[in-house]
């Protein structure tokens, strides 16, 4: 373990935050992420002497709502804790919608807020407010610290605050309300190395685990929700079950794959389920929880570490872990599986017949008219307008493994689901919540963390799709300085408002106009002008040929306009079932 040197009394509030981040760095944290303020000096000053000793890396963003997504997108891609530093009042709120997202998801967010000491609250001190317990019951641990003196001990007071900071973080975020008193800046001492540091001895024992030990059968479906990971594909060959998989699951690839599954679920397929095992986090359909909640289906929810059990209609049973016991008959899975794999394909098929792609053995005819007929073929494919399902289609194909996809909460990651078919490439989005903002802040989070870990000879390109209203609500994102080798692309099915909501039954009952003002909002943002104000490149992509062209666009960070007019949509509206008190249609913007 390494000592800093002794506490300045220079400035108590510097050598504080010094020991805290020393402590933090000692258990395991890399990467901070602030946003600047007055009395948060003292945090941002120490996290900038650490970075410059090569112990963090340094984050820095104007807005505190963009910061904390990106701290967010960071924490999710690299699975380490993640610190966001802030000042005082109104800065702590706008941390609120990350601070719900890392919630409902686990992800490992450590809030370092700034605040006033004790003599300076409730008098009406300028940019002071109650901050202690501002997260409520969204936090794993809220601690409001006072503000530090100079006294004997104070350092090592600190160390073991961040120890159970880290701690307490594994399972999602904690809180860390810092008072300082001036002066609030002062000389830095870091040390050249910070040894690492185990976790605190007394750590509580672990709690006792419930595992279920299940036995093949032809009757049972396994369910990928967000974050289930590749362990649920596992599952659903070991079982010989299909696998229904979301498309931030995680898992949505392999021979078990069901992707048109909200339409076989509506058949004699989902009529025959008696038993669905689910992992992760289920949220883009109206299919997966009428199934849970049907009398004759054993529900099963496989919890995930410090995070709402998904258990609609409250009849799941909840346990830590699934074993499967013995080997699926061969013939059942043929006829069980087999039957779910065909009958999504068979929807498919009829939904879309696929691209009018000319054939190929046409272009080496030796009759002249032939060749001449294909190369107008050919063109004319190229030509064809982009609607959502070539859109989607197209992001999809155009990401590998080394990359990234982000979906926002948008109508697209819908479309996906219904569509894209199998491919075990990364794929994120904010499905805690839901929540539509913080979708490119989250993106930009991700391809920094991923940084460290790129090891192709040209780096993977992070991919966000999403709606012009997810942008919008994320425009400060555009105006972040990113690294020079990060390459972000940024991919806008612009419709010109929220049409996610034409599939909800207000379209239908309200007012026309009144539907038209408060529910799709209507923008006349110019993308073009918006990218260039945070010096982004720009596209604007009408046909087959730009959109191909665009997702292998040199550019490193590059926005992507695709207009979708009402005629050029590209897909019905899904035939769902009436909502019941338990499956609620959305009523904001969220997806």
């Amino acid at each position: 373990m390494t000592i800093l040197p002794p506490l300045s009394a220079e400035s108590p509030a510097s050598s504080s935050a010094a020991a805290l981040l020393e402590g933090l760095v000692a258990h395991g944290l890399r990467d901070v992420v602030l946003s600047p303020g007055s009395r948060s000096q003292a945090l941002a000053l120490a996290a900038a002497a650490y970075a410059r000793a090569g112990h963090v890396r340094l984050t820095v963003r104007i807005d505190e709502r963009v910061a904390s997504f990106t701290a967010l997108g960071l924490a999710v891609q690299t699975g380490r804790p993640v610190a966001v530093v802030c000042t005082s009042g109104t800065a702590v709120a706008n941390l609120h919608p990350a601070v719900l997202e890392a919630h409902h998801s686990g992800v490992p967010l450590i809030v370092l807020s700034a605040d006033r000491p004790a003599e300076l609250r409730g008098i009406g001190s300028n940019q002071t407010t109650v901050q202690p317990g501002i997260f409520g019951d969204l936090v794993r641990a809220d601690w409001d610290v006072p503000a530090p003196t100079g006294a004997h001990g104070e350092h090592e007071d600190a160390r073991t605050l961040a120890a159970l900071a880290i701690r307490a973080s594994a399972e999602g975020p904690v809180h860390l309300n810092l008072a300082y008193r001036e002066p609030l800046s002062g000389s830095v001492l870091v040390p050249e190395r910070i040894d690492a540091t185990p976790g605190l001895e007394d750590a509580p024992p672990a709690a006792p685990r419930e595992v279920v030990d299940l036995v093949p059968d032809d009757a049972t479906v396994v369910i990928a929700g967000h974050g289930a990971g590749p362990a649920a594909e596992q599952l659903a060959v070991d079982l010989g079950a299909p696998l229904i998989a979301e498309v931030s699951s995680g898992a949505r690839f392999g021979r078990h794959l069901v992707v048109a599954y909200r339409d076989v679920l509506r058949g004699p397929h989902g009529e025959a389920v008696g038993r669905a095992v689910v992992l992760g986090h289920p949220t883009l359909s109206r299919e997966v929880p009428a199934l849970l909640q049907r009398g004759d289906v054993e529900a099963i929810v496989v919890r995930t570490p410090g995070v709402e059990a998904y258990n609609p209609g409250r009849r799941a049973r909840v346990v830590d872990e699934v074993r499967v016991q013995g080997a699926p008959d061969r013939a059942v899975v043929r006829r069980w599986v087999g039957g779910w794999v065909s009958m999504s394909r068979a929807v498919l098929d009829s939904q879309d017949p696929g691209d009018p792609a000319p054939d190929l053995s046409l272009a080496v005819s030796s009759d002249r008219s032939v060749r001449a007929a294909f190369a107008s073929a050919e063109l004319a494919v190229l030509r064809t307008p982009v609607d959502r399902r070539m859109l989607v289609r197209a992001v999809w194909a155009a990401t590998w493994p080394h990359d990234r996809l982000v979906l926002a909460a948008s109508r697209l990651i819908r479309v996906a689901d219904a569509l894209v078919p199998g491919k075990a490439i990364p794929v994120h989005a904010n499905r805690g919540l839901a929540g539509i903002d913080g979708t490119v802040s989250t993106a930009t989070g991700m391809a920094i963390g991923a940084a460290d870990a790129e090891t192709t000879a040209t780096p993977g390109t992070t991919r966000v799709l999403l709606g012009d209203l997810a942008l919008l609500h994320d425009a400060g994102a555009l105006l972040a300085a990113l690294p020079d080798d990060l390459r972000v692309h940024v991919i806008v099915g612009n419709d010109g408002g929220g049409t996610i909501f034409d599939d909800l039954e207000v379209a239908a009952t309200a007012p026309a106009a009144d539907f038209e003002m408060v529910m799709r909002t209507p923008h006349a943002v110019d993308l073009a002008s918006l990218a260039a104000a945070g010096g982004w490149a720009y596209r604007r992509v009408t046909t087959r040929a730009e959109l191909d062209d665009a997702l292998t666009a040199p550019e490193p960070r590059l926005v992507v306009e695709v207009p979708l007019s009402e005629s050029a949509a590209g897909e019905p509206a899904p035939a769902e079932p009436a909502p019941t008190e338990t499956t609620p249609p959305e009523t904001s913007s969220d997806a």
